[in-house]
């Protein structure tokens, strides 16, 4: 059964499927978001206000796929676009990790996860359009505890953060798959 439409704005329309309503992007194609390592295994995370949750968020760089205006935006180059934007970063090496849905009860929306490795500096970062994003430098192995410091101030963690640093992870030994 083809959706009903119900709403739409520039950047959300509300459709319903049977008694489903949901929501989708009109002006994208896909989400992006990367896991930006520099060689020596620090992560580089971003920190905004999210007004939704009225709160500053911390999360890995991400955005829209085709948001500037072409529709047939490769993943792989709104990735790319994405990072500088946000954090002025530019990578060596891009591998696609995994695509998955972001929160599958409220949107279509599919997030495809990249490593980004090999990491220069190129570009001021910081979003645009007074997105006021603040970068962080996190060692692998203090992001548990970083984190955990992070919510204890008041800050939210993105789930897509979680997401991205488990693809990210080596197997569990013993692991099945």
């Amino acid at each position: 059964m083809p959706p009903t439409p119900l709403y739409q704005s520039k950047h959300l329309a509300v459709h319903q499927r049977d008694r489903w309503q949901y929501v989708t992007r009109p002006n994208a194609t896909g989400v992006i978001a990367i896991v930006a390592q520099y060689d020596d295994g620090r992560t580089v995370l971003i920190e905004q206000h999210r007004p939704p949750v009225n709160a500053r968020v911390i999360e890995l760089p991400a955005g829209l796929v085709g948001d500037g205006g072409d529709p047939d935006e490769p993943r792989v180059e709104a990735a790319k676009r994405e990072l500088l934007e946000e954090t002025g970063y530019t990578a060596r090496d891009w591998r696609e990790l995994i695509t998955t849905t972001s929160s599958a009860g409220l949107t279509d929306e599919r997030v495809t996860f990249f490593l980004a490795t090999g990491l220069t500096k190129t570009g001021a970062g910081g979003g645009i359009g007074g997105e006021d994003i603040a970068l962080h430098k996190v060692p692998c192995d203090e992001l548990p505890a970083w984190l955990a410091a992070q919510q204890a101030a008041g800050k939210h963690i993105a789930a897509s953060l979680l997401a991205g640093l488990w693809a990210t992870a080596p197997p569990s030994p013993g692991a099945h798959g």
